[in-house]
């Protein structure tokens, strides 16, 4: 958390709010939160920098300014707070504070400090070698099935923690992963070469379409996500099988399990989801 819908719904926050004004002065509370350049070096660089646009790459956000981007990564808790009040106290776990000529200030919080920001040359987010290394966005025409395939065919590993990994598509954590999954009735074990031709195609449709939804539903609040306008999000009242251990299955009305894949709680239904005897792909 937060994973791809709510960075996304983050990013149109924060476009109805800081598009458009100009940086005045750059609070660092926490040095660390900063991964390059040195924090003072960051602070002087964006002296006077307009924010012409706020973007979005997997779960990354780029804020596009005159002369830089500004890439920033939330990580498990981070969050970006607006206020127009000029002397406003900062609050608890406040590591970032952008100050605008205006007066109005967005704040970068973060409970447990992992999100990191990176400033580097404007145009050159893409480039930045956190990004290089992302598969495809989730959308009909990028995350093609041809390239799907090919990748699920050389890996072993199980399919869970291939997903995870977002080079193979962006955008899920551990929730969505979980999600969608189940809806594909795949187990998350599943080595991903031993998929077949019709759950790999299913899966890419899954992937899609949920993130798609939970977009559309504000992303998922669990514990403490917040949009940029203060606002949680509703798609946890669609969740089929995440945090349901030992409850019914929607679908069969097993009871759904939790297990630890690549150190991450995992929910599947072992009914729906069958772990399949297989050795490399079965073309079926």
């Amino acid at each position: 958390m937060p994973e791809l819908p709510e960075v996304e719904i983050v990013r149109r926050g924060l476009i109805q709010l800081v598009k458009g004004k100009t940086i005045q002065e750059v609070q660092i509370i926490y040095d660390r939160i900063i991964a390059f350049p040195l924090p003072s070096s960051f602070s002087k660089k964006l002296q006077d920098e307009r924010i012409d646009d706020v973007r979005r790459r997997g779960k990354f956000l780029i804020f596009k300014l005159r002369h830089y981007d500004l890439i920033s990564h939330l990580r498990m808790e981070g969050k970006y707070v607006f206020s127009n009040q000029k002397n406003s106290s900062t609050e608890k776990h406040t590591h970032v504070i952008f100050i605008f000529t205006d007066g109005s200030k967005l704040s970068y919080k973060d409970a447990r400090k992992f999100g990191r920001m990176v400033l580097v040359e404007k145009d050159q987010a893409l480039s930045y070698r956190s990004l290089q290394k992302l598969g495809p966005e989730p959308v009909e025409s990028e995350f093609l099935f041809s390239q799907f395939w090919e990748q699920l065919a050389r890996s072993k590993k199980s399919i869970k923690t291939l997903l995870l990994e977002q080079k193979i598509v962006v955008g899920l954590g551990n929730i969505y992963v979980d999600e969608c999954l189940w809806q594909a009735k795949i187990h998350p074990e599943q080595k991903a070469n031993t998929l077949l031709s019709k759950e790999a195609t299913l899966l890419r449709e899954v992937i899609i379409e949920t993130l798609s939804r939970a977009i559309k539903l504000g992303g998922t609040t669990i514990r403490s996500y917040k949009n940029a306008l203060g606002k949680s999000g509703h798609f946890q009242s669609e969740l089929k099988v995440y945090g349901r251990k030992d409850k019914s299955c929607f679908r069969c009305g097993d009871l759904i399990q939790k297990i630890s894949i690549s150190g991450r709680g995992t929910h599947f239904c072992p009914t729906c989801q069958k772990l399949h005897a297989r050795e490399g792909r079965v073309e079926k």
